[in-house]
């Protein structure tokens, strides 16, 4: 069963008021890095998994695909993303990602933003995304970067004599569910590398045509009175792969 956090009325209040939340994709940093992977959406399809309030939905009509199906499991987020969007080629569905079947196809292009990190079988997912796609389709996502997910606690070391930060990573090779805890809730990861994240897609049909790992600018991180330390370990994964 698919965790469901978003629904719990506390941690929901939570997450919406982080900036992203009240913001949208302008307070996303990686967002510039997703638009550039993005092909020419014009009068597409597509299909949107975890798509939350729908900020990357109503985006993608902005830039000119002809209808989106957005899918989440969450309740609150779906009627968020009603409130939000007044446009009829956008639709909006309940459902686990892991549910999603070839008969609600076919797209021409399947995006996820920081969704799938939250899906316990990633290659399943794949498969089912390849027979969704129309020939010649494309699979753009972002998840957490493996670096992020590997330890269960999230978080800097900080050295005692220089109070100089660092990002530990341990049990990096040993996949599988990590608990951990954001915003003050028990929160259901899924931890795997970046070769298991390139390798399920290969194995699902797909040619990857390229990988992003990007950091916050110094810019964007003075303008969130961010430390700069920030910089020295990507928070992101961001994968393009073509059917």
């Amino acid at each position: 069963m698919a965790q469901n956090i978003y629904d719990d009325p506390e941690f929901f209040a939570k997450y919406a008021g982080l900036p992203r939340s009240v913001v949208g994709l302008g307070a996303a940093y990686e967002w510039p890095v997703f638009r550039a992977l993005l092909p020419d959406v014009t009068g597409k399809s597509v299909l949107d998994l975890g798509c939350g309030t729908g900020a990357l939905a109503r985006r993608l009509r902005e830039l000119g695909a002809a209808r989106v199906l957005g899918i989440d499991v969450s309740v609150r987020m779906l009627a968020e993303a009603q409130i939000r969007t007044a446009d009829l080629a956008i639709l909006y569905h309940r459902s686990t990602i892991e549910a999603i079947g070839a008969d609600m196809g076919p797209f021409d292009l399947v995006v996820s933003s920081l969704a799938l990190h939250y899906v316990a079988d990633f290659s399943s997912v794949c498969r089912a995304v390849a027979r969704l796609l129309a020939p010649g389709g494309t699979v753009v996502f972002s998840v957490e970067h493996p670096m992020f997910t590997a330890r269960a606690e999230q978080d800097w070391c900080v050295d005692g004599k220089t109070s100089r930060h660092y990002w530990p990573v341990e049990n990096y090779a040993d996949e599988g569910l990590r608990q951990t805890n954001w915003l003050g809730s028990p929160v259901h990861k899924y931890h795997r590398t970046v070769a298991t994240y390139g390798n399920a897609l290969i194995d699902a049909g797909f040619h990857i045509r390229r990988l992003e790992e990007p950091v916050p600018s110094q810019a964007f991180l003075d303008a969130k009175g961010a430390p700069a330390y920030e910089r020295n370990r990507p928070l992101f994964l961001l994968i393009s792969a073509a059917r």
